[in-house]
């Protein structure tokens, strides 16, 4: 079953969307105007006789390779992986290219309009919106600020689970602070 590129050209036909069918490459050409992203082109690729379905957008940061904050880049990339669902990064090491991109085996099942629709506006919003501020952020400072998001998170949680142990964790830290290091340890 799979899915064929007519199909996909539908969808994108019911959404009003422009778009360009390279069918002997078995790919359709499209993008949106968003905030972060000047160019945001998207590829819908099918593979394997249409049995695999890849939406991706390619080129989404550009001067990584040699970035000096390249680690914490790519750290936050894979952060941003394991927060959402369904996407994911790709990293190509021989020219520095960056791609979100969400992918999935069809096999015996067909792409429905409605999977189609939520994979599309998915990587849209999440790109744009959520990883796109972020990595910015990481290239000027080299510092994810989703560690703090996710650290207020963690306290959150913890004041709900157990009422006063924020209280108690930072009166042991203070305390901490005021007799010094553990043996072992560095001082600041």
């Amino acid at each position: 079953m799979g899915a064929n590129l007519q199909q996909i050209a539908d969808y994108l036909d019911n959404l009003g969307w422009d778009y360009r069918l390279e069918e002997e490459d078995d790919r359709i050409i499209t993008g949106v105007e968003a905030e972060n992203l000047e160019d945001f082109l998207i590829v819908v690729q099918l593979d394997e006789g249409g049995n695999f379905f890849r939406l991706f957008a390619p080129q989404v940061l550009e001067g990584v390779k040699s970035h000096p904050h390249k680690a914490a880049i790519l750290q936050t990339m894979l952060a941003i992986s394991w927060e959402t669902k369904m996407l994911q990064w790709e990293y190509d090491p021989s020219d520095g290219e960056i791609r979100a991109i969400i992918e999935f085996p069809l096999e015996d099942s067909i792409l429905t309009e409605k999977q189609f629709n939520r994979c599309l506006t998915g990587l849209v919003q999440l790109v744009d919106s959520v990883a796109l501020p972020r990595l910015q952020s990481v290239m000027e400072t080299g510092q994810d600020p989703g560690n703090i998001e996710l650290g207020e998170r963690i306290l959150l949680s913890i004041q709900e689970q157990s009422p006063g142990l924020l209280e108690i964790l930072e009166k042991a830290m203070e305390a901490r602070k005021k007799r010094g290091t553990f043996p072992g340890e560095k001082s600041e």
